[in-house]
């Protein structure tokens, strides 16, 4: 907003350097002053407001005379676009303006907009500061709370007893393996149909092997299976495209008389 104001709120009262302090009755800040002249007269932020508090203004920087030249330029900058705007205010005609060119009074009144917003931030900050309203981390470990369970007139002989009790039923459920039987399915197996599938048509796809009903199981077993019969070239794979389905048919080293022995288990 201004080359001399550096922070929410701009304070010329007090300036340190090292341990060079140096302190003047100077007000916070030209844009301070000026928005507190608007408010005084009861204005809104336009370039008709600024023009009329120029005098208020530049009556102001007049006091300030006896001030550290460093402290009054950042209010002759505000001064001269003040002078600027009421001088065009009392212009029979607005000025023409060049293509690109910003209006001072306009770009004076949205910079005073802005700092005036950024103000009340800054007091409802230094509010909630002054009335103890902080957010604090919370750096040590949590409190561990010893669980203490109260089991009234319950004593440990009468908990005793009530395990003895349940413990003791006989368990009539009948076993796991009696209610759900594990569906078995070899390589063996697999291979078994594969061959026999083949040796009706000479010619099968992986889904006609899996059939119907599939699960995860039976589409890896099946798999594998076609990969043992490919592996010792009783059966050809082929597939046109990525993902689509895998034809079967008999191989170079396909014999009906063939014993199929393989080294898989059942």
């Amino acid at each position: 907003m201004s080359g001399i104001i550096t922070g929410m709120k701009f304070d010329f009262a007090t300036q340190q350097m090292g341990d060079y302090k140096v302190v003047t009755p100077v007000f916070e800040g030209p844009l301070d002053l000026l928005l507190q002249l608007i408010e005084q007269a009861e204005l809104d932020i336009t370039k008709l407001a600024l023009a009329q508090v120029t005098d208020q203004y530049l009556s102001h920087i007049r006091d300030m005379q006896e001030q550290e030249p460093e402290e009054v330029s950042a209010f002759l900058v505000i001064a001269a676009k003040l002078l600027q705007i009421k001088s065009e205010a009392l212009l029979p005609r607005p000025p023409v303006r060049d293509e690109g060119e910003e209006d001072p009074g306009e770009a004076l009144a949205r910079q005073l907009l802005a700092y005036k917003k950024f103000k009340e931030i800054a007091d409802t900050l230094e509010q909630r500061e002054s009335e103890g309203l902080r957010s604090y981390l919370r750096l040590a470990a949590p409190p561990k709370v010893q669980e203490k369970v109260d089991f009234g007139e319950f004593t440990i002989t009468d908990l005793y007893a009530l395990a003895e009790e349940v413990f003791s039923q006989i368990d009539d459920r009948p076993e796991l393996g009696t209610v759900v039987s594990v569906p078995r399915v070899t390589i063996r197996k697999k291979i078994d149909q594969i061959v026999k599938t083949l040796s009706k048509g000479n010619r099968s796809s992986f889904s006609q092997i899996l059939g119907e009903q599939r699960t995860r199981l039976d589409v890896v077993v099946t798999f594998l299976a076609i990969l043992e019969l490919i592996k010792r070239h009783f059966v050809r794979a082929t597939q046109d495209t990525l993902f689509s389905e895998i034809n079967l048919e008999a191989g170079n080293g396909w014999d009906d008389e063939v014993d199929f022995e393989l080294e898989f288990g059942e």
